[in-house]
């Protein structure tokens, strides 16, 4: 059976200059990428009809503007005007679960599904020659090793963006008329499964890619363990120099020996411990390249010292590992040694991660909202000795039992937030059954944070970290992490009463 003509003309489409007009895509999401999507096909010319439940008022009223229309409604059925439209390719949005309604209609139907980082891929030369893509995911310290890797190449004197699941569209960077030599491109596991869809392999090929680490996250989106580290997979697939994995999680060397990459390309092994050749770590509180030197079998080059890290806030364990991939991946760009350490003398991490909110009679208050799931929150428990724990919200189908039963020893309460608490309960039940649990059950999401930092406050000793680091998703009763955060600093404002002493903001 012959190929379907519309098949051999999207395989065709590789160049902001092939010709995109008409093609009849339906769009899935009104969200930033979304509208990135709807508004990068609209001006290559191809027929735009946008698929939402809810989207925001703003975003809904330029769709017209833009030469798009916009079907508004619920999605649980495929809507009848998606039928009639006939789409040639569906572009879906990070989000949509690989078993949505629409999303299984269009792979029925033979309707080939992409997400907005292979039409990103493909269109990437608008504005001359193609930028470099470095791919970075990981279960924790996607967003921090972002940020580091485009510093880094900014120091050197690149035109870098950090784009992405950070919060930029790759598109939006891919049509900056001032173009770049670097995207740094942090990726979810949901736009490497739509990404890995077509065949099984991803056709981004970056210059350098990185998995940071792996553990259970995102189960009910993905279904299975097996299925989240498959998606996470893809971000090595036909890497060009440098596969970066972390030495102290075995999943991430698997993939990069599992991965089709480009021939020449390395494997880069990141860790706290002593590196060995082609590999990046700490010697004595040096951490140093053992990677991108001729005579790395008996030497190193010195990066920066955990001293020198500690005295700007980046020395809890998981930053250093995280400084340690990005100086990979910098390097793998061909960065020089004194740019990466040049960096790390004015980088600040974002607020809501580990950020220092007050110190009061020897008890520091740590927002690190940004631990929206376990493997995050246990990087942040492990920086501090003694810990009030504040944690609970969307648990999105994963246990944190491992969690309470590694840190409960170094706990001296934990106070529990969130919607649904009981899974939270019961496992402090379960492990740390001595533990003092405190449930703060207020119901309006004005009144959540300032209760559960009085109670806090309450257990609190000298010596002692208050930590927000929910190991939950926030949507039960806020926002987004950045709502929670922005709410316990407010709280622990008003709890001390404006005398609380060396206070810190972390950027």
């Amino acid at each position: 059976m012959a190929e379907p003509l519309s098949a051999e003309r999207l395989d065709g489409l590789r160049s902001w200059h092939a010709d995109w007009h008409g093609l009849r895509v339906a769009v899935l999401g009104l969200g930033m990428t979304g509208f990135s999507v709807a508004d990068t096909l609209t001006e290559l010319g191809s027929e735009v009809l946008v698929l939402a439940g809810e989207a925001a008022d703003q975003r809904a009223e330029l769709v017209g503007v833009i030469g798009a229309r916009l079907i508004q409604r619920d999605l649980s059925t495929v809507p009848s005007e998606l039928v009639e439209f006939a789409p040639e390719l569906v572009v879906v949005s990070p989000g949509f679960h690989p078993d949505h309604p629409v999303v299984a209609w269009a792979q029925a139907a033979g309707v080939a599904v992409w997400g907005d980082i292979e039409l990103a891929w493909r269109v990437r030369d608008k504005v001359g020659t193609p930028a470099e893509w470095i791919c970075v995911t990981g279960t924790n310290g996607k967003t921090t090793t972002v940020q580091l890797t485009a510093s880094m190449l900014v120091e050197a004197g690149f035109r870098a963006a950090p784009c992405g699941n950070i919060g930029v569209p790759v598109l939006d960077a891919v049509r900056d008329p001032q173009g770049f030599d670097f995207f740094v491109v942090e990726l979810s596991s949901y736009q490497l499964h739509t990404l890995g869809l077509q065949g099984g392999r991803s056709i981004v090929s970056p210059l350098a890619s990185v998995c940071l680490n792996l553990a259970d996250d995102h189960l009910d989106w993905h279904g299975s363990a097996a299925a989240y580290r498959a998606a996470k997979a893809v971000v090595y697939e036909n890497t060009k120099v440098a596969c970066v994995y972390n030495r102290a999680d075995a999943a991430t060397m698997s993939m990069v020996e599992e991965a089709e990459v480009v021939d020449g390309a390395r494997a880069v092994g990141f860790g706290l411990d002593v590196p060995g050749p082609s590999d990046f770590g700490v010697v004595d509180g040096i951490l140093v390249d053992r990677a991108f030197l001729d005579d790395r079998r008996t030497s190193a080059l010195e990066i920066t010292t955990v001293e020198a890290l500690a005295q700007r806030g980046l020395a809890a364990p998981h930053i250093v590992a995280n400084i340690l991939a990005a100086a990979a991946l910098a390097r793998a760009a061909g960065i020089t040694v004194e740019a990466v350490r040049d960096t790390l003398l004015s980088f600040g991490l974002d607020a809501h991660r580990i950020q220092l909110v007050a110190r009061r009679l020897e008890v520091d208050w740590i927002d690190d909202s940004k631990a929206t799931n376990p493997h995050a929150a246990d990087a942040s428990l492990a920086a501090y000795r003694s810990v009030v724990w504040i944690v609970g919200g969307l648990l999105k189908g994963v246990s944190i039992d491992h969690l309470v039963e590694r840190h409960a020893d170094h706990l001296r309460a934990a106070v529990v937030i969130g919607a649904d608490r009981s899974e939270v309960l019961a496992a402090f039940a379960r492990h740390a059954p001595t533990l003092t649990v405190i449930e703060v059950d207020a119901a309006e999401t004005e009144h959540v944070m300032p209760e559960a930092v009085r109670r806090a406050a309450e257990v609190a000793q000298a010596g002692d970290t208050v930590l927000l680091a929910p190991a939950a998703a926030s949507m039960d009763q806020f926002t987004d992490y950045g709502h929670r955060g922005r709410l316990f600093q407010a709280a622990v404002e008003a709890e001390l009463g404006g005398e609380a002493d060396d206070r810190s903001a972390s950027r």
